[in-house]
């Protein structure tokens, strides 16, 4: 299998194919929500999307969108988000793919995860699912971004 930077624009394809893959099978959001998400820090290696720039460095924007139920990530920026998140690229990489929960305190407390809007609803996303084959499913959806991505 191959395996892609996260966030190129290889990794972003694979990552909308596995959603597509997994659509309708996951259960509802725990929280209605819209959230934009700002990546910095990128590595000079990931040919990342588009082209937009925070303080003139390249950074990779992305958005969060539950209001339909279902937990929707795509490219690109909404209008009105109830959160954005500003995050550096090893940070972004512990929470949408390694799902290291240690790294992402640490992160939170050192500053790296920076939160405008309401917190609550943020953490209510990060709930693991209590159901054991929601549990089951999300894991196997993880392993497979997981082993497609190069860490």
């Amino acid at each position: 299998m191959s395996t892609y930077l996260f966030l190129s624009k290889d990794w972003i394809a694979a990552a909308e194919e596995l959603r597509d893959e997994y659509a309708g099978q996951l259960p509802t959001s725990p929280v209605a929500t819209k959230l934009n998400v700002i990546v910095t820090d990128l590595p000079t290696e990931v040919d990342h999307p588009g082209s937009a720039e925070l303080d003139g460095k390249p950074v990779v924007e992305g958005h969060v969108d539950t209001g339909n139920g279902q937990l929707l990530m795509e490219q690109g920026h909404i209008d009105d988000p109830e959160i954005t998140i500003t995050t550096d690229y090893a940070t972004a990489l512990a929470a949408f793919v390694t799902q290291d929960q240690q790294e992402l305190m640490n992160a939170f407390i050192g500053g790296k995860i920076l939160v405008d809007g309401d917190a609550s609803k943020l953490l209510a996303l990060q709930a693991p699912p209590s159901d054991p084959e929601v549990a089951k499913l999300a894991g196997e959806l993880y392993g497979k971004l997981r082993a497609f991505t190069a860490l």
